[in-house]
């Protein structure tokens, strides 16, 4: 199985698809869902049987190709993936054929989980194509100058997206979106650049003897402190915007009011951990010591985000920004889990970025058959829902008790880490961020009530429960937060070995001072 060029295959298979839809003629709806649903299956089974090749105890890169892209410039195009990034991809893969399903129906074309009316429905299926072509490159990058090619190709779907099958406000979200984007992937592209001449200077003075970027040989690299802050700092914007945290989160919500609910599932569950898996795998192993020079800093904006996003969360009156707003306070824990420098947190950080996926994915997906149904967003024009479609009810409460993490579901799991994890070395962090667990519960269980419970509205007389179709496309993501829920291990057991290996590399730095100045014993991690 090594010698099968697995991800190559993978990144390429959608890009053709997307081509090959452009020989089906635009009235074809019919033909072009299936063949674009064809291919993301297609690519969902092949991903499935490279991860079952994947040896947890073995080599930390796994399924790896290294061709000469830019000699010139020591460029490779380089691929591999951890324990981290195959979840990661195994996630897109999943979700991409689902809200493919979900975006069947020609009823669903009216800002719902599909296109709006009089868009090329050949179109939005080939940019969904694109986009997982782009989500599977980025997580499967291992050289550092092809990541951040597939980081700003990731743009270009979503800018069409948004700009042409969203709302009313699509143009001025989609140019919101493009601009931070743009400025945090100009910061990072210097600071890409900048590695170059640095790993080309002498072994003897900490470089590597010639120019490269690829990341197994830039994270053996021994940068100057003050080089490796800037660094830092360029990487670390671009992926906080991406992720998105406080202050840089502000695209987030109008991008989400804007765009189709289906797309949103890609854009919130998958694309913005590319923000927190580069500051995983990237700003901690690239830059260890500056890493840990702004961690204070950098848990204090987690914490932030946490609680900010979540107290604006329950002040929303539209169903798509106030999940958008849960989303920025489940970030904070994320990256409180990454930073808090243990091997809880950070196991806890890269699960709930694959639960984060699932469960927002589903409310998204909700949330679409719901605004299809009333042709509005607004929690405001809903109430008694669970009257007249029991079945939406239900697995919206499983989606909104698995975004509060309750007990049994797959998030409680990952969150249960990250504050374990927090609390072992950074008890004021931990003890801040539990007050997002109860602001969750707030913002969750009161859209639930207004939405669903209540007295039946007349506006929702006559509502239709999920259809076969709708109920196919949620099934499987709400069996695996159930699954995942009682049974994470075989999750934690891919992705623990990178996480070990990413802490070791920030252990060979001194220990990292908490926010008193104290020092861990002997850099210990919990």
């Amino acid at each position: 199985m090594s010698d099968f060029p697995w991800l190559s295959v993978l990144i390429a298979l959608p890009l053709v698809g997307a081509v090959l839809l452009s020989v089906i003629p635009r009235e074809r709806e019919a033909l072009v869902k299936q063949f674009s649903l064809g291919v993301s299956l297609v690519v969902a089974i092949l991903a499935g049987v490279m991860a079952a090749g994947f040896d947890a105890g073995g080599a930390r890169f796994q399924f790896t190709e290294k061709y000469w892209w830019i000699k010139e410039f020591g460029v490779h195009w380089a691929v591999g993936v951890d324990g981290v990034a195959l979840v990661l991809i195994l996630l897109s893969v999943v979700l991409v054929p689902l809200v493919m399903l979900a975006s069947w129906s020609e009823a669903d074309r009216s800002g719902g989980v599909d296109v709006p009316a009089k868009r090329s429905v050949k179109t939005y299926f080939a940019l969904l194509l694109t986009m997982e072509a782009a989500m599977i490159g980025v997580f499967a990058a291992t050289d550092v100058f092809l990541f951040y090619v597939f980081f700003e190709a990731m743009l270009i779907p979503v800018y069409f997206i948004i700009g042409y099958y969203g709302g009313a406000q699509r143009s001025y979200a989609a140019v919101k979106f493009l601009l931070y984007s743009l400025f945090g992937g100009l910061l990072m592209l210097v600071a890409v650049i900048w590695l170059y001449p640095l790993s080309s200077r002498s072994v003897d003075a900490g470089g590597l003897g010639q120019g490269t970027f690829m990341f197994d040989e830039l994270s053996k690299m021994n940068i100057d402190p003050t080089t490796a802050k800037w660094l830092f700092l360029g990487f670390f914007v671009a992926f906080a915007i991406k992720a998105p945290m406080v202050p840089v989160h502000t695209w987030l919500p109008d991008a989400a009011q804007q765009s189709p609910a289906g797309a949103l599932v890609l854009i919130v569950g998958v694309l913005d951990k590319v923000g927190t898996y580069g500051m995983l795998r990237f700003c901690l192993e690239l830059f260890p010591g500056a890493a840990k020079w702004a961690t204070p800093v950098v848990l204090g904006f987690a914490v932030l985000s946490i609680i900010y996003g979540a107290v604006l969360a329950i002040g929303q009156v539209d169903m798509k920004r106030l999940i958008a707003y849960t989303s920025v306070s489940h970030f904070g824990f994320i990256v409180l889990g990454i930073f808090a420098m243990t091997s809880q947190g950070q196991s806890g950080a890269a699960l709930y970025m694959v639960n984060h996926g699932f469960s927002t994915g589903a409310l998204f997906l909700v949330v679409g058959f719901m605004i299809v149904r009333r042709r509005s967003a607004r929690i405001s024009d809903f109430g008694g829902v669970q009257k007249v479609a029991p079945v939406l009810a239900g697995m919206f409460l499983i989606a909104g008790l698995s975004a509060l993490s309750l007990p049994g579901l797959s998030t409680f799991v990952s969150e249960f880490l990250v504050i374990v994890g927090t609390f072992s070395r950074y008890e004021w962090a931990g003890a801040l961020a539990v007050s997002g667990v109860v602001l969750a519960a707030i913002y969750v269980l009161w859209m639930y009530q207004r939405t669903m419970g209540g007295p039946k509205t007349p506006a929702v007389e006559g509502m239709k429960d999920l259809s076969a179709r709708e109920r196919w496309a949620l099934a499987p993501i709400i069996a695996i937060i159930v699954a995942m829920g009682f049974f994470p291990q075989p999750v934690l057991h891919v992705i623990n070995p990178s996480v070990h290996h990413t802490l070791a590399r920030v252990d060979q730095h001194d220990p990292a001072p908490d926010i008193t100045g104290n020092v861990a014993e002997n850099g210990a991690r919990p």
